[in-house]
């Protein structure tokens, strides 16, 4: 049973950059934020609506909409995850990829101690589920194409543009 079993579990959506964020937090963590569509497998939970602003939201809006605007660089909340072993080791080591800089899955497999889990780690990385936050849109293939994000392509050319990694006008 992971820690966010069968409590209240708050949400509400907030468009940013033209991309509706679904956001899921527990009276105490952040625990989930969907780029496409609202998640589905919360139904054990008692779910609320709240809005943005809600204090049951922890500021986490708010500092999306500062990370958009180019005002944030890192965030202070706290989250809830629930993974492997495996995937929470990864997800603590995309924290560390600073903001505006980008590294190779080959380069977090070695970070996580195991150069030959490329594909683990990819798998990890797109299990994320606190995308923006722990930023795994700063992962990129060694060729420095883009790669997959589970968000999509198009808001991770986004994210890397608003950090300064990407040129706009090769967009």
């Amino acid at each position: 049973m992971n820690s966010t079993e069968h409590k209240n579990i708050y949400y509400t959506t907030v468009n940013l950059g033209g991309y509706d964020l679904f956001i899921y937090t527990t009276r105490d963590a952040l625990i989930y934020i969907s780029l496409k569509q609202p998640k589905e497998d919360l139904d054990k939970h008692r779910l609320t609506k709240v809005k943005e602003d809600d204090p049951y939201m922890l500021n986490v809006p708010t500092q999306l909409k500062e990370y958009f605007a180019g005002q944030r660089k890192k965030f202070s909340v706290k989250v809830d995850l629930s993974g492997t072993q495996f995937q929470l080791r990864v997800w603590k080591e995309l924290t560390k990829i600073p903001y505006g800089k980008t590294i190779s899955y080959k380069q977090l497999a070695i970070k996580t101690g195991d150069a030959k889990a490329v594909r683990a780690v990819g798998g990890a990385n797109g299990s994320n589920p606190i995308p923006i936050i722990i930023p795994c849109h700063r992962v990129i293939n060694a060729n420095g194409e883009l790669g997959g994000y589970s968000g999509g392509l198009d808001i991770k050319s986004t994210l890397l543009t608003l950090e300064g990694v990407l040129d706009p006008s090769l967009l």
